[in-house]
């Protein structure tokens, strides 16, 4: 894929989830691997825990939430 300035991509940002990117899109890995997707969308996986990194699985939405934001109803569960 080439690097063109004029073809730009939107990025979206959602607090404790994935990182949404216009595609297509390569992505260089710490090891300089390169993943490719040809979709017209892609969610990158921030917290690490997917199956398919670096694309997204939904693996964050499985953990467990801190106990500052339980409801009160659910720190009164056992």
């Amino acid at each position: 894929m080439p690097n063109e300035p004029a073809a730009s991509r939107r990025v979206s940002l959602e607090r404790g989830g994935p990182v949404v990117v216009e595609g297509p899109v390569e992505v260089v890995l710490e090891d300089g691997t390169v993943a490719r997707s040809d979709r017209f969308a892609v969610a990158l996986c921030t917290c690490r825990r997917s199956r398919t990194y670096p694309w997204c699985d939904t693996s964050h939405r499985r953990r467990e939430r801190a106990p500052a934001e339980r409801t009160p109803e659910e720190a009164g569960r056992p």
